[in-house]
């Protein structure tokens, strides 16, 4: 686990005057070098190069890199750099290779055996890194369809004069570059990196639409007329980009193409085992996260079985109805697995400010923070932590998921009887209501069907605040296709696998988890796992329309009826009751924001403010309930104070 990034230069051939010996100042890579140091506090490193390519053309690059030692602390240092392949190689030289890698390879034991079979000679102990370095002259970007991990990795061979960057399927490890550029090109683990190398080289990176983050609270395309999100299944290699199929197969197509069938609970029961027993291992200290959950639970009980002095870890949440220690307490004793609880000292309204400006975008799920704060509080007992994470997205855990085939029957209705049905029923000020869900279901089913359901801001309140869409973002991902409405059981499984659970879930657990230099595994994820909840049948994963019903299913094996089919909570904070009890100083934040004379400068957005101050005073005054619509507005505007002195 750590942070990487790095620049890369190309000079034409016969370029006059040639290209000077430090093309790549040191200041740019302070600049990288200064934005991802808090990824990795155990170590750093630097690694310059230049290559000819066959095409005269010179190619400069340069590669940073911050540890956190998880997997041989004594051998892993990076940029990891290897100046020859196998001895007496019958054929071409393979030349140098080197690589800056952020995350963990779970099979890499199985990998190095392999390729020590073919010949390659290692010179670490067991490092996971050296592995890519072997694999990738063994089989190229083949070693990324090999390797069963999470991980954002760049690859620099000085032969090919090229520079492959990759990352795991679910986007658990960031990794955002620039776009084309001539001759220019840079990436790095956050947003904020890639913004400051662009400054430094004297680039200009302006603002696009925030349309799709105001609307959602993330996208997949950061707010940047220049800056993107990697995403798997596309290589770069140098300057050239164009699509991938980096997995076998390619989860893109393969989610929205999967053929279904029956999956039974032993064999789902089996494949979770073997998942979170191989991300056991680490050289420093390990626990698990425990919530009241049956994921937390399930990935509890298979790694006791495993690591039975392994530690439980929860965190009491700094309010009643959202704490859900005592339930974990119950599942740890049930489990009988050693469980400690952790206090957390949240400072919400000063927590959020730092979380956004190291961010460098504007997220806008308030879940992050108490994600913080639970990763403060574990990190002060271990460096590594296994979560329950991508069990709702992977065996349909959300309530939304239960209303698919009713929701899915209401697409056959005439446009205009669903829009008159939304409009006789308005929602009231608790969120969880059956007038309020009535209402959301019916606004969705008007409009753009599922994917309202996970908006922050669905009709009709989208139009209200003057959200204007545009042709960018997610908005690419969710246009039905062929005339199907998109709010079937595929099209809803393709939303959160596609865009969901990468650019809000992992984004949100990689920002809290690396901010305090905390690695979270999430074995729910495994490429074994997903891709059988990806063929799992809806009556295999809901049976008799049972949210996560698969998952209860195997957790009956491990844990007694009340821990099962206990009321899901959800990882939440009462930010409602927040903004209107200045807890924390977050209701002096809010308004501080909000009331301000331009509350979002530097972008050119202008919002209906008539509206925004009618939904504070709807919430302040217990009307309606607007915490999270408010909380993104809030976000957007400390986001966009901060790219002035950005």
């Amino acid at each position: 686990m750590c942070g990487i990034g790095g620049i890369l230069r190309v000079w034409p051939a016969g370029n006059t005057p040639p290209p000077p010996h430090k093309s790549i100042p040191e200041a740019w890579l302070d600049t990288i070098d200064e934005r991802i140091k808090h990824r990795g506090p155990d170590g750093q490193g630097r690694f310059r190069d230049r290559a000819t390519r066959p095409d005269g053309s010179t190619v400069d690059v340069a590669l940073v890199h911050r540890r956190l030692a998880i997997i041989d602390p004594a051998c892993g240092q990076q940029p990891m750099v290897s100046e020859r392949g196998r001895p007496n190689l019958q054929g071409p030289a393979e030349g140098l290779v080197a690589v800056v890698f952020n995350g963990c390879i779970y099979n890499h034991r199985e990998l190095r055996r392999e390729l020590e079979s073919k010949g390659h000679r290692f010179t670490t102990d067991h490092s996971d890194t050296e592995v890519l370095i072997h694999g990738w002259r063994e089989w190229g970007v083949g070693v990324f369809q090999r390797s069963d991990g999470m991980f954002a990795a760049a690859i620099w061979d000085r032969s090919a004069g090229t520079l492959t960057l990759a990352r795991d399927p679910f986007g658990e490890k960031p990794l955002y570059h620039t776009a084309d550029r001539a001759g220019f090109f840079a990436f790095a683990s956050t947003y904020t990196a890639v913004s400051a190398a662009l400054s430094a080289a004297g680039i200009p990176n302006t603002t696009s639409s925030v349309a799709p983050w105001i609307k959602f609270g993330w996208n997949q395309l950061p707010p940047s007329t220049i800056i993107r999100e990697f995403s798997q299944g596309t290589q770069l290699t140098a300057l050239d980009s164009y699509p991938l199929d980096a997995f076998s197969p390619g989860y893109w197509g393969y989610i929205e193409n999967a053929v279904t069938r029956d999956v039974s609970v032993d064999d789902a029961d089996a494949v979770l085992r073997r998942a979170v027993h191989s991300r056991l291992e680490a050289d420093a200290p390990l626990g698990v996260f425990l919530s009241g959950g049956i994921d937390s639970a399930l990935v509890c009980a298979y790694a006791r079985e495993a690591k039975p002095d392994l530690t439980a870890f929860t965190v009491r949440m700094p309010h009643p109805s959202f704490d859900e220690s005592e339930a974990a307490a119950t599942t740890a004793r049930a489990l009988n697995i050693r469980h400690q609880l952790l206090e957390c000292a949240p400072k919400p309204a000063e927590d959020l400010v730092h979380a956004i400006i190291q961010l460098g975008l504007p997220f806008g799920d308030s879940s992050l923070l108490p994600s913080i704060w639970v990763s403060r509080a574990a990190r002060q007992h271990v460096k590594v932590a296994l979560s329950g994470d991508g069990g709702d997205e992977l065996f349909l855990g959300y309530d939304r998921h239960r209303v698919l085939p009713a929701f899915t029957r209401m697409g056959r209705i005439p446009q205009a009887f669903r829009a008159a049905a939304a409009k006789r029923i308005t929602p009231d000020d608790d969120p969880k209501s059956r007038r309020t869900r009535l209402s959301r279901l019916l606004n969705a089913a008007t409009g753009g069907g599922y994917r309202e359901l996970v908006a922050i801001y669905p009709p009709p309140f989208d139009a209200q605040l003057g959200v204007q869409w545009g042709v960018d973002g997610i908005h690419y991902g969710i246009t039905p296709m062929n005339g199907k409405w998109s709010s079937d059981y595929g099209w809803a499984r393709r939303f959160d696998l596609m865009f969901y659970l990468p650019y809000d879930l992992m984004r949100k657990s990689d920002t809290a988890s690396m901010s305090v230099g905390l690695e979270v595994r999430a074995p729910i994820l495994a490429r074994e796992v997903a891709e059988l909840g990806i063929h799992a049948s809806f009556g295999s994963l809901m049976p008799g329309g049972q949210r996560k019903g698969l998952l209860r299913a195997i957790a009956r094996k491990y844990l007694p009826p009340e821990i099962v089919d206990r009321p899901k909570q959800g990882f939440a904070i009462p930010i409602g009751d927040w903004f209107r009890t200045d807890y924390g100083q977050m209701k002096q934040l809010l308004l501080d924001h909000l009331n301000a004379a331009d509350p979002w400068p530097n972008i050119g957005l202008e919002l209906n403010r008539t509206f925004v101050a009618q939904m504070i005073n709807e919430h302040m005054n217990h009307k309606r309930d607007h915490s999270q619509r408010l909380y993104m507005l809030l976000v957007l505007s400390i986001w966009s104070r901060s790219l002035k002195s950005a």
